[in-house]
């Protein structure tokens, strides 16, 4: 089976990912003053360039690999 490249993904695809993973670590435990807000995390996002993003999404293939991370975020 054939794996998509972490290049293939789009950077709005990115973003909405990497947005999806934050909403759901603050969910049950936001530190006001210390963590972004979700439409600063969402304003933060869209200064990086592609290749910050993928940077961003931390993933490796022994823990995460990036298509099971893309695939999980993206679902939603």
């Amino acid at each position: 089976m054939m794996q998509t490249k972490a290049t293939d993904y789009s950077v709005q695809q990115l973003i909405d990912a990497l947005q999806h993973e934050w909403e759901y670590l603050i969910h049950d435990d936001f530190e006001e003053g210390v963590d972004m807000t979700i439409e600063e995390h969402l304003e933060y996002l869209h200064t990086l360039t592609h290749a910050q993003l993928i940077e961003e999404c931390d993933c490796d293939d022994e823990y995460l690999p990036f298509n099971d991370y893309m695939q999980y975020h993206l679902q939603s």
